[in-house]
């Protein structure tokens, strides 16, 4: 019993795979710059994990939304590129989204 790979076959699944994730992470990047652009900077709220080395306070939270705030407020734009911006992030993020729906369907219908 003899077992062949497809070499072309297996560097075609490989360069498929990383510029997939490339442009997931890409996508990913630029709608949180987008975001953040349009004054909308996520915050996240602190978690207690039980073997965590470092948990952040409540007061630090409030000291970064504090911060996220002024920024927004500082922020030179208009109102209009602060809403092309945010619009800009949402259409990244569903980028992101359909690519992975995408990957998954792939891998659900195509095997």
């Amino acid at each position: 019993m003899s077992i062949e790979i497809d070499w072309l076959a297996f560097l075609a699944v490989f360069a498929v795979a990383l510029i997939a994730a490339s442009a997931i992470v890409t996508f990913y990047a630029l709608g949180l710059r987008l975001l953040v652009r349009s004054g909308h900077a996520p915050v996240v709220t602190p978690a207690e994990f039980t073997d965590a080395i470092t948990v952040i306070t409540e007061k630090e939270a409030a000291r970064a939304a504090k911060q996220a705030a002024k920024a927004a407020r500082k922020s030179p734009l208009s109102a209009r590129a602060k809403r092309v911006s945010l619009v800009g992030a949402y259409a990244c993020f569903v980028l992101c989204g359909l690519a992975v729906l995408g990957g998954i369907a792939l891998l659900v219908i195509g095997h």
